[in-house]
């Protein structure tokens, strides 16, 4: 596959989007980043401002969230948003990479855990680098195995996951870039 054909779709904020945006630009992968009025982006390279009616495209219950991830969300118009522009990083990727932590449960960590939620929901590939773990993770329909080296097969990726990104975690995005398109 040539990084020139693919699209990695992401959300420009400050840990492991920003680093996924990294890898995507230090390969020559175009990015789109799907944001909102009023976000603290750090990426700015190929950003998308949805309107109003493209985040209501996205809407979803937070009481199902909540049952869904077996926890209480708070309902405030920006956490709101977050899960709407992470439902379009979801839903126009064909491959889903979150870099988080697994949970007992078997849900991510965090808002990011709605992102790993609807891509098991949609049934799309999706791989998991828990950083408290130090490994890959892929959801298999059921479960959560231990993944070596995962690589990029899809054209349309989704690359998303924690603020609170640790080195292992940022290697671990780098690593998959460069098993994918080679070092750079």
């Amino acid at each position: 596959m040539k990084p020139e054909d693919c699209i990695l779709f992401s959300g420009a904020a400050k840990g492991a989007e920003e680093a996924f945006g990294i890898g995507a630009e230090r390969h020559g992968i175009e990015e789109v980043n799907f944001s909102f009025e009023g976000h603290n982006d750090l990426r700015t390279r190929g950003i998308r401002v949805l309107t109003h009616a493209e985040l209501k495209q996205g809407d979803v219950s937070l009481t199902y969230v909540g049952r869904l991830m077996n926890r209480a969300f708070t309902d405030t118009p920006t956490f709101r948003k977050i899960l709407q522009s992470i439902w379009h990083q979801i839903n126009n990727g064909q491959e889903i990479y979150v870099v988080g932590h697994i949970l007992k449960d078997g849900t991510v960590k965090g808002g990011t855990g709605w992102g790993a939620e609807f891509a098991k929901l949609c049934n799309k590939p999706l791989f998991v680098f828990d950083q408290d773990e130090d490994r890959w993770f892929r959801w298999t329909g059921e479960m959560w195995n231990p993944e070596s080296t995962p690589t990029i097969t899809h054209n349309m990726i989704t690359g998303t996951g924690t603020r609170v990104l640790k080195p292992n975690g940022a290697k671990a995005i780098n690593d998959l870039f460069d098993r994918s398109f080679g070092a750079r």
